[in-house]
């Protein structure tokens, strides 16, 4: 009877414990996906299309002309489209970026990218009429 006794006392123990083990479960995951939200930021290759879209207006704002190709990359990831050539004595590399969407089709085209000249690796044009003057230049052999 004693026996009995000890095992009813340690079910009801463990049966008033449960809810506040469970509690401080759920408590401590709450905190990690507060961390996680707060701190957690993804690269432009890991964002959704629009996400990206809206990160690459932002950071066109903060390039600068003379920038070195590397900086812009570490700035805005990896291009969309890329293109590159050599033309009067110099290295003339485009990039792509997407920052504009004309419709809803489930691809990047060249049409939603702004475009970003850059001659010998340093930044020298980037928008509307930049792929122009890439397109315009000279090709040499």
């Amino acid at each position: 009877m004693l026996s009995e006794m000890n095992h009813s006392e340690n079910n009801e123990t463990m049966k008033s414990k449960a809810p506040m083990v469970i509690g401080g479960i759920f408590v401590s995951y709450l905190v990690f996906v507060a961390v996680i939200m707060f701190v957690y930021e993804p690269t432009p290759e890991q964002m959704d299309w629009d996400d990206r879209q809206a990160y690459n207006q932002g950071k066109l704002s903060e390039i600068s002309l003379g920038q070195s190709l590397e900086q812009v990359r570490t700035l805005l990831g990896t291009a969309d489209f890329s293109e590159a050539k050599t033309s009067e004595n110099a290295n003339l590399n485009v990039l792509f970026y997407r920052t504009h969407r004309s419709k809803s089709d489930g691809k990047t085209t060249k049409d939603e990218c702004t475009p970003l000249l850059f001659k010998n690796n340093q930044l020298i044009a980037w928008g509307e009429d930049t792929y122009q003057q890439y397109l315009s230049a000279k090709f040499i052999q």
